[in-house]
């Protein structure tokens, strides 16, 4: 008896994962359907996570002139009384925008948007709730599960959506607040916390850890630190909050120290918890772990051969760039079609004020693995595009393999940061050497000949031991 399904390949979720997922079946010929609730069109990434946090910053950025002081005076801004509907305009607009990129993606490429919550009935169908609560089951022959994640909310504290938030609540204040406590010292939680000061919010970052960001370069971070201590960041590292009592006028955040800290506004950035526990995973002969991740193999395929799972409800690096590739070739291996494995190496940014992003391997990591290598580091208040644009504080540096002067690893602090790595990363994944940036030409001036200033600083110190070696 041959089984006859709605469709080849059912997604569940049109975040970055799904979308990339449905749209490379489609491309391979297969009938695809992608189930979504009517608001989430784009997934999280969308509505309320990458892209509104990235605008947000990029309204942020603009009404403060912040990126012009260096040139107009710490005095200058765009606009004295900044409000959120000034910051909410621009995100709105670009959500709005994004969310018809994608369905017009969608029908250009024949992709069914199932419209409702979809959970498993079994292993080869999934129940679809519409707004009315209507039900309808659909049957794929092959299921990508790109359920995403929420905000993970600790079940001691008491979220109100006001006073106490999390990082999506963020996006629905009423007002900027005058003070904030963000509680986790995340990628999430320091991306936020650099917007509101930069906005002119009093900040304390409270974080259990003894840094931040610790899987960054060290340096990278100090500089960061630096620079977020210049907007009047307050840390208190080796912190953990006990309790958050509610106030009239706010909130107090009292500390297992017995410190207490007044803010208007507490934000938890305590990670992400993954969608599969809402699934009916069960259903499906499938389970997940404590934060709702579903386990999968190299192909993305989860214990079930003909369920994939992508993005960020599998875990780690839980990006929208790795969710994206991730999807593409869950796609192309539920299609039996030979596709080569991700590239190992795979770019992090984040986009504080200023932003960080490296690709590779930190001075630390190289250091307990006893790899010698040699830094060279380019600032850009010695290139004249750094001096245009007015960032004194941006640097690049490389790690150099003294032995055959590949790359080790890129970081970038500064304007810009989340741009300029992919050279180093284009230079890395070609096994290429410093001798190219050294030779190469780069557009004058630029923030990318950085790449070459930071090259010929290594090169140097290297051949300075080679003259004492010989």
């Amino acid at each position: 008896m041959v089984l006859v399904y709605d469709y080849d390949v059912l997604v569940l979720g049109s975040g970055p994962g799904g979308q990339k997922a449905a749209i490379a079946a489609a491309k391979l010929g297969r009938r695809v359907a992608v189930i979504e609730r009517r608001h989430m069109v784009g997934g999280v990434c969308i509505n309320t996570g990458t892209i509104p946090s990235k605008t947000l910053r990029e309204a942020v950025l603009y009404l403060t002139g912040l990126n012009q002081r260096e040139m107009y005076g710490q005095s200058y801004r765009l606009k004295d009384d900044i409000t959120v509907d000034d910051l909410t305009a621009r995100t709105q607009h670009v959500i709005g925008r994004e969310t018809d990129v994608i369905r017009s993606q969608l029908a250009r490429n024949r992709i069914r948007l199932l419209t409702g919550t979809g959970t498993f009935a079994d292993p080869h169908a999934l129940q679809v709730t519409d707004d009315s609560g209507r039900e309808s089951k659909v049957t794929a022959e092959k299921i990508v599960v790109a359920a995403g994640t929420r905000p993970a909310r600790p079940s001691t504290v008491e979220f109100d959506d006001r006073t106490i938030i999390d990082s999506d609540g963020i996006l629905n204040l009423e007002n900027v607040p005058q003070s904030l406590v963000v509680v986790g010292a995340g990628v999430i939680g320091i991306e936020y916390a650099s917007m509101f000061a930069a906005l002119g919010s009093k900040v304390t970052v409270v974080e259990r850890r003894d840094r931040m960001l610790e899987f960054c370069d060290l340096e990278i971070i100090e500089a960061l630190k630096y620079h977020l201590r210049d907007l009047a960041v307050t840390f208190r590292f080796s912190e953990t909050v006990a309790s958050v009592e509610r106030r009239a006028n706010g909130a107090l955040a009292v500390l297992e120290s017995g410190k207490r800290i007044a803010a208007d506004v507490v934000m938890y950035s305590a990670g992400r918890q993954g969608m599969a526990d809402q699934l009916n995973l069960e259903a499906a002969g499938l389970s997940a772990d404590s934060r709702g991740r579903i386990k999968v193999d190299e192909h993305f395929r989860t214990a079930v051969p003909h369920i994939y799972a992508v993005g960020d409800v599998i875990g780690f690096p839980a990006l929208a760039s790795t969710s994206m590739e991730q999807g593409r070739l869950a796609a192309h291996h539920a299609c039996d079609e030979p596709v080569r494995a991700m590239h190992e190496l795979q770019p992090i940014g984040i986009y504080t004020i200023p932003e960080i992003s490296f690709v590779g391997r930190t001075e630390d990591e190289l250091t307990e693995k006893r790899v010698p290598f040699e830094t060279g580091v380019s600032r850009y208040r010695e290139l004249a595009r750094g001096q245009i644009i007015g960032d004194s504080y941006g640097m690049l540096k490389l790690l150099v393999s003294p032995d055959d002067r590949t790359l080790l690893g890129v970081h970038v602090f500064g304007t810009g940061a989340t741009e300029i790595i992919h050279i180093g990363q284009a230079v890395m994944g070609c096994k290429g050497t410093i001798d190219y940036l050294v030779d190469t030409v780069f557009n004058y001036p630029t923030l990318a000949e950085s790449y070459k200033v930071a090259a010929l600083d290594a090169m140097n110190k290297m051949r300075s031991i080679d003259r004492m070696r010989a």
